[in-house]
C-alpha cells in the first residue's frame, strides 16, 4: 500500500498503558514519528490502564521511557510538551464495560471535536489472558463497528499452542473482521527483514540462484545474550519453541523461502508465506529425536562476567524442563527447495547476540584447481545480517596476489547505517506506522499463525511426553547444546561461525 499524503485523524488507545511495552516501545515509537512529521496532525493517544495514575504522573514516566528508549536520543522539551498535551490517561478495569462506554464518550467527543471521523486503534499492550477479553468488551461498547476505521493491534503470543491459537483467533473475529485485525511481530519491523524481499527480488543477479540447484543449506539464527530477566515466571511456561521459533524464526524462513509475489500487495505477500508453511514437511513423533534439539543453560562466563544458570533465576523453579535453546531441521517441500534443508536455532545466554540468515550455496561442480591451490577453499555464502549489525556480506573464493595461484575466501560487505552512521527507525516505529495506514502487509494473519502452530505441535508434544534428563546442558556464554552441532554434522554441514562485524577497521 502506498503512504498517505496525510494520515486521517487517529485515536491510539494503548490498554495497559501504564505498563512496561508502552514504556519502552510503544509511546518512543510514537513520539518518534512525532518528531519526524508523521503522525497525523489531529492525533490523540489514551493510555488504560488498572493503575492509579494522573496525566502528568503518567507523561512524566513515558518521558523517562522515551529518554532512555527511542533510537533518536533523548526528547527536546518543546517536542515532549507538544507530543504530551495529545496524551491522557483512563484508569479502568479491563472487565468493566463501563469502562469502554466512557472510551467510546471520549472518541464520540474527539471526532465532533475534530468535525471528522477518527481512524481508532485499539493496541493491546497486556498479559496474553485478556486479548480474549478486550476485543469482546469492546465489541459489547459498540467500538468495533466502524469496520474501515477500527482496528485492533495483538501482540504476541497469539496462543500458547495451535488449539489455544484457535480459540483466541476465534474469538477475535467474532468482534472484528479480519482486515481489521494487526497482529504484530516486531520482527517484522527491522529494516534488514523488510529489505530481504528488496534483496532478492529486485536484483536479477540473485534470484536466479535463490533455489535447490545452487543452495546446499540454509541457517537461521536468532541468539540472545542475556537471560530471563525479570521474565522467569512467563519464560517457565512458555521456553524457547514458543517465545521465538514459533514467531520470529518462521516469519524469517517464510521470506527465505516464499516466492515472487505478483505484486506488493498484503494479501499476495502474505498468501506467499503461507505458502511456505503449507509446504513445510510435517515432522512424526518418532522424527522428532532427529529434528529437535534443546537445551538449557547453566551458569557461565557471559562477555566476561559469571552468571547463573537458569534454574538459578527468580521466579524459575529449581528443577525446571523449559528449554531456554531450541534448534529445528526443516524442509520445505516444493520445487524450489525440495531437499535443501532450513537449519533454526535460537536460545538464551548463548556467546553473542545476533540474528542472521546464512544462505550457503554449493561447491563447485569440478575442482579444476590443484590442491595446494586451495587449502583454505570454503564454499560460497550470503549472509543476511539482522542484528546488532545491520548488512549483507557476500564470501566468495579469490586469488591471493601474487605468483602462485592460490585461492582464499574474501568477503564484500554491505552496511546499512552507513557513514555517517544513520540509525535504523525502531521497528514500532514502522509497524505503528503501516497501522495507521491501514497497511497490513507485515502483520500476520489468522491461517499464518496457525500454520505455524501446527509445524510446532509434534515438537512440543514429544518434548512434553519425554522431559529432558540432562539440563542443564550448555554452559552460559556457548553456542548450545553439542547436540545443535550434531544436528547439522549428520549431513556434512555448520552453524556458521558468528564474527561478523561492519565497524570500520
Amino acid at each position: 500500500m502506498k503512504a498517505k499524503k496525510e494520515l486521517d485523524p487517529t485515536v491510539f488507545v494503548i490498554f495497559g498503558g501504564s505498563g512496561d511495552l508502552t514504556w519502552r516501545k510503544l509511546v518512543p515509537a510514537l513520539f518518534d514519528l512525532y518528531r519526524d512529521g508523521r503522525m497525523p496532525k489531529k492525533f490523540a493517544v489514551i493510555a488504560i490502564g488498572r493503575s492509579a495514575f494522573s496525566d502528568a504522573k503518567l507523561r512524566l514516566r513515558l518521558l523517562d521511557g522515551v529518554n532512555h528508549f527511542s533510537p533518536k536520543g533523548k526528547a527536546k522539551s518543546a517536542d515532549w510538551k507538544n507530543f504530551s498535551s495529545h496524551v491522557t490517561y483512563q484508569q479502568g478495569d479491563y472487565t468493566d464495560l463501563a469502562n469502554y462506554v466512557r472510551l467510546g464518550e471520549r472518541c464520540a467527543k474527539l471526532d465532533q471535536d475534530w468535525q471528522e471521523k477518527a481512524i481508532r486503534i485499539f493496541h493491546l499492550a497486556t498479559p496474553p489472558e485478556l486479548f480474549g477479553v478486550i476485543p469482546k468488551m469492546l465489541a459489547a461498547a459498540g467500538l468495533n463497528q466502524d469496520r474501515q476505521r477500527a482496528r485492533i493491534v495483538v501482540e504476541k503470543p497469539i496462543g500458547h499452542d495451535l488449539d489455544s491459537a484457535r480459540v483466541l483467533n476465534h474469538l477475535l473475529t467474532e468482534s472484528f473482521q479480519e482486515k481489521q485485525i494487526f497482529r504484530i511481530d516486531h520482527y517484522l519491523g527491522k529494516e534488514p527483514v523488510q529489505n530481504m524481499l528488496a534483496f532478492r527480488f529486485a536484483n536479477p543477479l540473485f534470484e536466479p540462484i535463490w533455489n535447490r540447484r545452487y543452495v546446499d543449506y540454509v541457517t537461521i539464527t536468532v541468539a540472545e545474550a542475556v537471560g530471563v530477566g525479570h521474565r522467569g515466571g512467563y519464560y517457565d511456561e512458555s521456553g524457547a519453541l514458543r517465545d521465538m521459533m514459533q514467531n520470529h524464526l518462521m516469519q524469517l524462513l517464510c521470506l527465505v523461502a516464499m516466492e515472487p509475489m505478483v505484486s506488493f500487495d498484503a494479501d499476495e505477500i502474505r498468501n506467499k508465506k503461507v505458502d511456505v508453511l503449507h509446504a513445510l514437511r510435517p515432522i512424526s513423533r518418532r522424527e522428532v529425536q532427529r529434528c529437535a534439539v534443546r537445551g538449557q543453560y547453566g551458569p557461565g562466563i557471559l562477555q566476561g562476567k559469571k552468571v547463573r544458570g537458569y534454574r538459578q533465576e527468580d521466579d524459575v523453579s529449581r528443577h525446571s524442563k523449559t528449554e531456554t535453546f531450541a534448534a529445528l531441521k526443516l524442509f520445505v517441500d516444493n520445487w524450489r527447495w525440495q531437499g535443501v534443508p532450513f537449519y533454526l536455532r535460537t536460545g538464551k545466554c548463548l556467546a553473542q547476540q545476533v540474528s542472521e540468515v546464512a544462505i550457503q550455496f554449493r561447491a563447485v561442480p569440478h575442482e579444476a584447481f590443484p590442491p595446494e591451490s586451495r587449502h583454505d577453499w570454503q564454499p560460497s555464502r550470503i549472509v543476511l545480517s539482522i542484528q546488532p549489525e545491520e548488512g549483507i556480506v557476500l564470501s566468495f573464493q579469490a586469488k591471493v596476489p601474487g605468483p602462485k595461484m592460490q585461492l582464499r575466501p574474501v568477503e564484500m560487505r554491505f552496511n546499512y547505517r552507513g557513514n555517517p552512521p544513520v540509525p535504523s527507525p525502531d521497528a514500532y516505529e514502522i509497524l505503528l506506522w503501516d497501522v495507521m495506514q491501514g497497511d497490513a502487509t507485515l502483520f500476520m494473519r489468522t491461517d499464518q499463525v496457525e500454520a505455524a502452530w501446527r509445524v510446532m505441535m509434534p515438537v512440543l508434544k514429544a518434548w512434553k511426553k519425554s522431559t529432558p534428563q540432562n539440563f542443564p546442558n550448555y554452559a552460559a556464554g556457548t553456542w548450545g547444546p553439542k547436540a545443535a552441532d550434531e544436528l547439522l554434522a549428520r549431513s556434512g554441514h555448520t552453524w556458521r561461525p558468528i564474527a561478523l562485524r561492519f565497524k570500520e577497521q
